[in-house]
């Protein structure tokens, strides 16, 4: 019995002793992959825009009032600093546009060849989402025309909207956005329109982008 116990002492330390060397070899538990850090949105930016535009144009004295709509593409800049979970930025733009309408009773036409904007931004970081808020001024230039001719003035106007906006690979993000812009009114004299006429010019733009940030 004795001799039987201490060979059972004898291999239990046997084991004992060879254990480290096995722990050694054997695989170190799962370890998950480390976490990758949030998205950050502070920086300069820069990206190409393009999207559609539908609106109206009142000719006032009852001259007409039609509908317009056309494309847009260009470019844009920006800037973001991200203050916790909110972004704060500036962002400019400007597109060539094909937006414009016509009254074929009046034969008169309204037409824009370019667009731009220069707004504030305010968003809330949720990682690579952003959904955002804006507003600013907008830009743009409103072709008038008749049977008589045409006339071309520069406004200075309004817009508001906003959008989300996504960073979907490295420095690269992609939005969509929704803007509603007034240039106000320009003037058209009974030279060109027949009778003085003040021609609004209204739109709703839908758009979509793609920035990269430095």
């Amino acid at each position: 019995m004795k001799r039987f116990v201490r060979a059972i002492c004898a291999s239990l330390w046997a084991v004992a002793a060879a254990f480290p060397a096995v722990a050694a070899d054997m695989p170190l538990p799962y370890k998950s992959a480390p976490v990758a850090a949030p998205f950050n949105w502070s920086g300069f930016y820069v990206g190409l825009n393009g999207g559609y535009g539908w609106g109206t144009s009142n000719w006032s004295g009852g001259l007409a009032d039609f509908t317009s709509s056309g494309g847009l593409v260009g470019g844009t800049a920006g800037y973001n600093l991200q203050l916790g979970g909110f972004v704060v930025g500036f962002e400019g733009d400007i597109d060539a546009s094909w937006m414009k309408g016509t009254d074929a009773t009046s034969c008169c036409e309204a037409k824009n060849d370019w667009f731009a904007t220069a707004r504030a931004r305010f968003g809330f970081a949720m990682d690579r989402w952003m959904p955002f808020l804006t507003a600013g001024a907008a830009f743009g230039d409103v072709k008038m025309s008749s049977a008589l001719g045409s006339v071309t003035a520069t406004k200075t106007g309004w817009t508001a909207g906003g959008g989300v906006e996504y960073a979907f690979a490295g420095a690269w993000s992609a939005k969509l956005e929704y803007l509603y812009a007034d240039l106000g009114t320009a003037s058209c004299g009974a030279a060109t329109c027949g009778v003085a006429t003040d021609v609004s010019f209204k739109t709703n733009i839908v758009r979509a982008g793609v920035d990269y940030h430095f």
